[in-house]
């Protein structure tokens, strides 16, 4: 299988490119490649799809991020981000490799005479639904152990009234005279190419093809209404702020008996007051007694999955880091988990009482403390001494 090419290449444009310029050299491939202006042209067609997957990722803020981080691994099922259970794929940004918006660019161009590559098809065919979105934020643990999520959203359901047909119960929708039942009209068109036939959606019928004389008093006329959605979402262990899961079948509806869109939900993750994640690494900063740094001794360290026994060596300095591992987030599709880093806060005492003065005060001696050193040797303390020439 051919390697996929750099989006930016495909558009002939730089990383740094602005939103204006992408959108440009997306209007002049589109305008060169598309399928109307080169009928019967494979490669013509190949470039066509090729542009519009491109600018269908560089024109959404979110897409871009995660391609300029990823690549074309980023919307890849199998790269690493591959779902279970009822999730069809899980990616960063959840393409799915349609057209949407790309009407809008031609409209503008041809004055609505093109239907995104769709010109001359059937009105009744099945049509895929779209695809719909829905955000949650779970807790810190949560992602980190995985869950199950009961979610309430709204989409279109087939009418039960009129099952679908928009007639009212007892009557039943006629051919259009218009386009005659096919849904679309034949127009001719001054463009930048001279004369150009296209085809659009027949104005009478609304491209359906049928007119409803009497519509249902439920959904009037349309065949469908709004209703209430139910879905539960299992939520992967290991998923991470941000991050997409695909929900297979439980987007819009389709049209004339086609699939159902997916439903994408995107994950936010609250912070926790204690951890810090990095990945499939979690940091904590730990303050342990002046004693147990200089002695040496061992410290309960709390984890994710509850407090755990860690020996500190004698002779600790403050800023220390020390590494569990295992002690992480488990990583995604794995039993495998990343690490906890303990980085350690040595307490210092701030008041004392007389024995313990005493005590610190004979220890001092003994240790020949007399004061504080400017600078310290060329050798030692924490801001070495440069060796070389002064400049």
């Amino acid at each position: 299988m051919a390697e996929k090419r750099d989006y930016y290449d495909i558009l002939g444009v730089q990383k740094t490119a602005s939103d204006d310029e992408i959108k440009q050299a997306y209007r002049k491939l589109a305008k060169k490649y598309h399928p109307d202006l080169n009928p019967d042209n494979r490669e013509a067609e190949e470039r066509f799809k090729e542009a519009n997957e491109a600018y269908e990722v560089l024109s959404d803020k979110d897409k871009r991020a995660k391609y300029d981080q990823f690549g074309h691994a980023a919307f890849d099922p199998n790269a690493g981000f591959g779902g279970g259970g009822g999730f069809s794929g899980f990616s960063g940004s959840g393409f799915t490799g349609s057209f949407s918006g790309f009407d809008d660019i031609l409209n503008s161009m041809f004055g609505g005479g093109f239907g995104g590559g769709r010109s001359g098809s059937d009105p009744n065919a099945p049509m895929r639904g779209d695809d719909m979105r829905y955000r949650m934020t779970i807790t810190f643990e949560e992602a980190a152990f995985g869950c199950k999520k009961d979610i309430q959203y709204r989409r279109e359901e087939e009418c039960a009234a009129c099952g679908g047909s928009g007639a009212k119960p007892g009557t039943g929708a006629r051919t259009c005279p218009t386009c005659k039942g096919t849904g679309q009209v034949r127009v001719q068109q001054n463009s930048l190419f001279g004369m150009v036939q296209s085809t659009r959606p027949c104005d009478a019928c609304g491209g359906t093809g049928k007119l409803i004389e009497t519509p249902c008093e439920r959904c009037k006329g349309k065949g469908r209404v709004m209703a209430n959605m139910n879905v539960t979402v299992n939520i992967p262990a290991g998923i991470d702020d941000g991050q997409t899961l695909r929900v297979g079948g439980k987007g819009g509806m389709g049209h004339n008996g086609g699939p159902s869109g997916d439903l994408l939900v995107t994950v936010s993750v609250r912070s926790h007051k204690r951890f810090i994640r990095e990945g499939y690494d979690i940091y904590l900063n730990l303050s342990i007694p002046m004693t147990i740094a200089v002695l040496g001794g061992e410290v309960k360290v709390p984890t994710l999955s509850g407090e755990v026994k860690y020996q500190i060596p004698e002779g600790t300095q403050s800023g220390t880091t020390f590494r569990l591992r295992g002690q992480g987030i488990q990583r995604l599709n794995s039993t495998a988990k990343g690490d906890l880093y303990v980085n350690v806060a040595v307490e210092i005492p701030k008041k004392l009482n007389d024995a313990q003065r005493e005590s610190f005060e004979k220890f001092a001696a003994s240790m020949g403390d007399e004061g504080v050193s400017i600078g310290g040797s060329s050798e030692g303390g924490v801001f070495k001494r440069k060796k070389g020439k002064k400049k």
